[in-house]
This record gives structure tokens, C-alpha cells and sequence, in this order.
């Protein structure tokens, strides 16, 4: 598995590297840790052996976009000694880098293609020196062709077993976010809780092969809600046969406030919720849901993307 890791020096970047800790991740990992100067560094000052009269705005600006350079540089040095010594049979590297935050990430994403982009929920420092999650967080979260990782600090007991949410809607999406638990590696005694939230119809697909496929049943009626409790329990055994414990548990209301509201109360370490495609573009962007749940939950937080998007390049 890659990861490409954003780091920015921040407490909450800090608490994205305690967090793979509870990400249920093997031995079989290269992370790259990525730190970005939110500078412009001009070209080189070059006088072809003649005295050249430089003014002195622009010696400023090297020198300040070098000390930032350099800044971030250590910044990164120092997060992947701190992955090393949690994880030392990682495969662990750094880079720095004068850009701006986002773009830089994701230009980094699309040439060395990692499975995962971790980012802490907010950031200061190198990254604009400024509390943010819109103009970074969320910009990389809508365009980059892997999953993400938003990464916040345990909101409760860490002795206690983990607990994931995932959100599901018989979707390709929400499918490939149960298949991204089940492919990690969980420890003893790990709970999975499976949320459908329904409303007065729901759409399904009978037919995984032809996920174009699809049909309306009626679920307004807590009593038919047995039948959505079915469609869904062959992805809780999928999640039991991983060796974990899972139950489906279903909601009536608006998908994305029922999904933080039942992390809150049930106390999740972590959400996981399908990214929806839109076609025709070269980039998968984020559902609603997938986006609200991303800013808004107390705790940890990945959106899935399915595989094909990396074999073929982000298209739908």
C-alpha cells in the first residue's frame, strides 16, 4: 500500500500520524511524506560571470523562499522519523517543496498514484499559516483519484476496541468502502457498524455485475425494513468472515446528519463512506454526503475510492 502523507507541522498533522496506528494497516506499507512551502521561489539568480545588479526585493524573495524551503524540509524529516520509529517496518520518505499546498499534493498524487492521501482535518504553518480545511483539505479531498484519509485525534478511550462506521447504499462506492475494511488489518475484537439511511424509497442494484441496474423499494414503513436489513447483511457477513464483528444498523432522515450523529453516539473512531463519480471528466468529485460527513464528524475520517479509478486513470 502507498500513502502519501501531507504535513504540515501542526497538531492535527501530528495527530494523522498517531491515527495510522487505528487505520488497520500491515507491515506492507511505503509512505511518502510530502511538506509544502506555500511560497514562490523564484528562478536563480544567474550573472554568466558579469556583475549583474540584482534589486534588493529580489534577493529578499530567494532568501525568504529558501528559508521556507528549508523549513519544510526539516518538517518532513521530522514526521518520517516519527512514522519510523511507530511503524519501523515501513518504508518511509520525505519531500519538501515551494508551491502552493493543495495543487502540490495533488500533482504529487496523480504522478506517484498512492492507494491513500492522509491529511490532518486542519493545518497551519508551512501550509499558509493559517487554521484552514476548505482551501486545502477539501480542494485535495475533491480532486485527487485515490482515497483520503482525514485524520482527527481519538475522541475517546484508545484501550478500548475500534469502532467503524461505514456508510452504505448498495452503491459501487459504498461497496468499495466495505471492501477497503475488510482488506485491512483490524486488531482482536474490532466493531463494525454498517448505517443505512432510508427515507421513503430506496434505490437497488440486484445485480452487482450490472451496477447500471437498478430498482425502487418501498422503505417508509419501519416494517420493511427486515428487507433492507437483508440487502445489506451479505456485506456484514463479508466484514465478519475479515474477523470482524458487524451488525447493520438502520436510520431514517438525511443520509449525511445520521451518519455523524450515529458516529457521535456510538462512539466511532473512524467513518467510512463511498466517493461518488461523475462522468465524462478526468476526476472522481465528491458526493454531498461524502463531504459533509469529510468537514464535519468529530472523528477520522475516509472516503473510498474504488480501484478502477487508479487503473484507468480517474475515469468513471
Amino acid at each position: 500500500m502507498k500513502i502519501l502523507l501531507a504535513y504540515d507541522g501542526s497538531e492535527c498533522a501530528d495527530a494523522a500520524i498517531q491515527d495510522l496506528k487505528r487505520a488497520g494497516l500491515n507491515d506492507e506499507v511505503e509512505v511518502l511524506v510530502m511538506s509544502v512551502a506555500d511560497v514562490f521561489v523564484p528562478d536563480p539568480i544567474n550573472d554568466n560571470g558579469f556583475p549583474t545588479y540584482v534589486p534588493m526585493a529580489i534577493r529578499r524573495a530567494h532568501e525568504h523562499g529558501r528559508n521556507e524551503l528549508e523549513q519544510a524540509g526539516v518538517l518532513a524529516g521530522r514526521a518520517s522519523e516519527q512514522i519510523r520509529s511507530l511503524f519501523p517496518n515501513w518504508r518511509v520518505s520525505y519531500q519538501a517543496e515551494a508551491d502552493s499546498p493543495a495543487w502540490a499534493l495533488i500533482l504529487r498524487a496523480d504522478e506517484w498514484k498512492p492507494d491513500l492521501v492522509v491529511m490532518g482535518a486542519r493545518g497551519l504553518s508551512v501550509f499558509g499559516g493559517r487554521l484552514i480545511f476548505g482551501s486545502i483539505s477539501q480542494r485535495v479531498l475533491y480532486e485527487v483519484r485515490c482515497s483520503v484519509r482525514i485524520a482527527r485525534g481519538p475522541g475517546r478511550d484508545t484501550d478500548r476496541p475500534i469502532r467503524i462506521l461505514i456508510g452504505v447504499d448498495n452503491s459501487p462506492d459504498s461497496n468499495a468502502a466495505v471492501a477497503a475494511v475488510c482488506n485491512r488489518n483490524w486488531p482482536a475484537g474490532t466493531e463494525v457498524g454498517l448505517l443505512v439511511v432510508v427515507d421513503t424509497v430506496m434505490p437497488v442494484v440486484p445485480n452487482p455485475s450490472e451496477p447500471a441496474v437498478m430498482k425502487w423499494i418501498e422503505v417508509g414503513d419501519e416494517n420493511k425494513w427486515d428487507e433492507v436489513r437483508e440487502i445489506f447483511e451479505p456485506s456484514a457477513q463479508q466484514l465478519r468472515n475479515a474477523g470482524l464483528h458487524a451488525e447493520v444498523l438502520i436510520r431514517r432522515g438525511n443520509p449525511a446528519d445520521q451518519i455523524l450523529e450515529e458516529a457521535h453516539t456510538w462512539g466511532a473512531d473512524c467513518i467510512f463512506v463511498g466517493a461518488k463519480g461523475t462522468r465524462g471528466i478526468d476526476r472522481l468529485l465528491l458526493g454531498s454526503v461524502s463531504s459533509a460527513v469529510s468537514a464535519r464528524a468529530h472523528c477520522s475520517v475516509e472516503v473510498v475510492r474504488p480501484a478502477k479509478y487508479l487503473r484507468n486513470g480517474g475515469q468513471s
